[in-house]
């Protein structure tokens, strides 16, 4: 009877569990449904010529399959080797630091970002155009990877995003989006985990060809989501091929993380420390890390990871990480997961903070911290590029 007692239990457990993942899963595919997104015929460039706007430069490397040769236009099959593009996207004069004000199927440049230029490039011409373009003060490098449902289109827009809020006019910084084939669907969360890992190689690849273009400099990797993972993948790759040289080059950014936590200890004693400290950005109430973890059997996700566990301060100084909690930086976004979008407005004030003398923006401890939401004591380098401030 206790047998039959703890079996009914366990079933009650276990049918208690998939309940609750059916109705987040349900909540998450109506508010999807109802949300309006960017399709493909948003990045079709327009004649756009509003007095204010700002236009913002940005190269395609993706791990996506072209439609048809010589084609700048994608779907979600894994490609064998990487594609580039390169995409101008006005701004528009109206925009508010941290949102992307998307484009209906007739964009309007005065109140929605409006791509005016697509252009697909070779191999040879990407490199050529990630390179520092003067032997003047140069900017950063900063590769931006996507995470889960994300379509190619809401993939550029928020990288043009970022770099707008983050630009520096009197720098020259250089914008890359690493594109892995997500399906853009809330209900592929197992084909885009698929698809990501598939994806490790190109971006590994990536990663060398920008270190090749760009020998000295920042050049700063910034990962969302299930992005996160693909970075980690393709980290753990450069250790196991021994591309050191390329690792000691980057400054790993990290944005809410989908990776299992003992999948990322995994990971980081193949990765060892990195000459650079990683960055994790993470929220305590990030409910989409949350539905990751149920689907995941209550699998803590790095992402949400509390930072007042001691366990989580020994361990970041051991592997040199810097955790950040940001879950006091304010955000529209209903499920808490885009937070690190508003970070790059922070970044100009900061830099600028720093350039007088301030220590805001000085990157020296592994360490967990929380970010200041009013007095901006920390903040991460979504300018593409630059340090991270640790402040204590």
């Amino acid at each position: 009877m206790r047998f039959m007692k703890a079996k009914i239990e366990l079933c009650d457990g276990i049918s208690g569990r998939i309940v609750g993942i059916l109705l987040v899963f349900f909540s998450l595919m109506l508010v999807s449904a109802c949300a309006s997104r960017p399709g493909p015929q948003t990045l079709d460039p327009r004649v756009a010529n509003v007095p204010g706007a700002k236009i913002v430069t940005l190269y395609l490397a993706t791990s996506r399959e072209r439609v048809g040769p010589g084609l700048n236009s994608y779907n979600d099959t894994p490609s064998e080797t990487l594609n580039f593009a390169e995409y101008k996207v006005s701004i528009p004069p109206t925009h508010k630091p941290g949102m992307i004000e998307y484009p209906g199927e007739r964009p309007d440049p005065r109140t929605a970002f409006t791509v005016v230029s697509a252009q697909v490039l070779d191999r040879a011409t990407f490199l050529s155009r990630i390179s520092p373009r003067s032997k003047g003060k140069q900017g950063d490098l900063g590769i931006f990877v996507h995470g889960f449902n994300t379509n190619l289109a809401e993939a550029v827009f928020r990288q043009a995003q970022l770099a707008a809020d983050a630009n520096d006019p009197e720098l020259d910084d250089v914008s890359v989006l690493f594109a892995w084939p997500s399906s853009g669907s809330i209900s592929g969360y197992l084909a885009d985990k698929a698809t990501a890992t598939a994806s490790r190689d190109q971006l590994t690849e990536l990663l060398g060809m920008a270190v090749k273009a760009r020998p000295t400099g920042e050049i700063t990797l910034i990962a969302h989501s299930m992005g996160g993972w693909l970075t980690s993948e393709a980290l753990r790759q450069l250790k196991l091929t021994g591309q050191q040289a390329v690792l000691d080059r980057l400054k790993v950014v990290l944005a809410a993380p989908d990776i299992d936590g003992i999948v990322f200890l995994a990971q980081m004693q193949k990765i060892g420390r990195m000459k650079k400290p990683m960055t994790i950005l993470v929220s305590k109430d990030d409910i989409a890390l949350s539905v990751s973890s149920f689907i995941s059997l209550d699998q803590m996700r790095i992402g949400s990871i509390d930072i007042n566990n001691p366990r989580a301060q020994a361990g970041a100084r051991e592997v040199n990480i810097q955790f950040i909690d940001i879950s006091g930086v304010q955000t529209d976004d209903t499920f808490k997961h885009n937070r690190f979008a508003s970070l790059a407005a922070i970044y100009p004030e900061m830099r600028k903070q720093s350039e007088k003398g301030g220590d805001a923006l000085r990157l020296s401890q592994a360490g967990v911290f929380v970010f200041d939401a009013v007095g901006r004591t920390l903040t991460a380098p979504f300018a593409i590029g630059r340090r991270l401030a640790a402040k204590q």
